[in-house]
Order: structure tokens, then sequence, then C-alpha cells
């Protein structure tokens, strides 16, 4: 009900028309699953450090269409983070710039819906980014994917807890895990549990 006022509210801060597609309806048959690695979780204070994304069209995941890339820091990256996501300063030498990045991010994205894990926390991180320069937050519908497998598990354990968390979900769709945990290869599992949800009525 209040999309459509939100959105039209959203669309009259772009500083820039050459994006007004950007709040065209999307009328195709693709999405865009997205990661990012980031120097932490304070999506306030915290830089996006790499970006992976992967077209889905029909059932099929594009990786011939991937996307891959990483941006220069903003801030120090902590030793915690780089336990976590092994992305060192050192690879980050060829980096590009954060607004160039999200300039070739939204080329890629397009109008599509967006779909991911925990997508609230990268929306927030890639809208840091885009706010200051383009004065609007992405409008693309957003699909939540821990949310489809949370609808689809329910069905059977009304009562129970459900757990969340992407390992969890993996080995419950018997989804194999990949090689080295970076933005892209999770976007990608990321895309494989989302087709997966969609052809199992229950779990």
């Amino acid at each position: 009900m209040f999309e459509p006022l939100l959105r039209g509210w959203n669309r009259r801060g772009l500083l820039d028309a050459q994006y007004e597609w950007l709040f065209d309806i999307y009328e195709g048959d693709e999405v865009v699953v997205f990661d990012t690695e980031t120097t932490g979780l304070n999506t306030k204070k915290d830089a996006v450090l790499s970006i992976g994304a992967v077209k889905i069209k029909g059932d099929k995941i594009l990786t011939s269409q991937s996307f891959e890339i990483f941006l220069k820091p903003t801030k120090e990256i902590s030793v915690e983070s780089i336990k976590i996501h092994h992305i060192r300063p050192c690879d980050l030498e060829h980096a590009i710039e954060p607004l160039e990045g999200v300039k070739k991010f939204l080329d890629f994205i397009g109008n599509r819906p967006l779909v991911g894990y925990y997508l609230e926390f990268d929306m927030a991180m890639m809208n840091r980014l885009i706010k200051p320069w383009l004065g609007v937050t992405l409008p693309n519908k957003q699909i939540e994917v821990s949310g489809l497998y949370f609808d689809k598990k329910i069905a059977l354990i009304p009562q129970g807890n459900i757990d969340l968390r992407f390992d969890t979900i993996l080995d419950s769709l018997n989804i194999p895990r990949m090689g080295q945990h970076n933005a892209l290869n999770d976007a990608i599992m990321t895309a494989m549990v989302y087709i997966k949800l969609q052809h199992v009525h229950r779990i």
C-alpha cells in the first residue's frame, strides 16, 4: 500500500536524470543476486570492499554474466574482518574507487529485482555509497531468501524455531558449498538457494 508512495518520495531526491530508469517498473524475467564483503557489520561506519553478483533468468544462473569488483577501502581493514572475508590490503592494490564501482554495479543490475541473504545489510551498505552521489536509495524490488525459506519451513513446524543460518539453509536444500568464501561465490550459492526454493512447496 505504501510502497508506491515511498518510491515516489525517494524518486524526488534523484540528482542525476540519467538514472531515471532505475525507477521504471521492471517487466523482464531476470533477477540479480548480490553480496558484499565489508570491513565490518556497522552500516554507518564500515566500508564495502567487494561486490559479487550474478543474474538469474528463469531457472538458469547466468554465471557467464557474473559481476565481481573490489573497491578501495575508505577505512583500515581490521584483522577480525580479514579472518572472515580473507581480503588483505595487498589484495586491493588494483581496486577501483567506490564511486566508479557503484556506477558499474548499477549498470549491471539495471532495474531488476535484487535477491540476497541478509539483503537488508547489503542494501544499507550500497545505499551508503549511492545516496550521497545520486540522492536516492536503490528502488529495486528486494527478495530475501531467508524469508522465502522461512515461509516454506514454517508449514511443517508452525510452532518451532526456524534456523535461518546460511549454512543450515544450504544443508537443508542439499546445496553444495563453493570453494573460497567471497562475495561472488556467496552470490552464486544464494542464487542456487533462490532457484531451489521456487520449486519446493515444503522443506
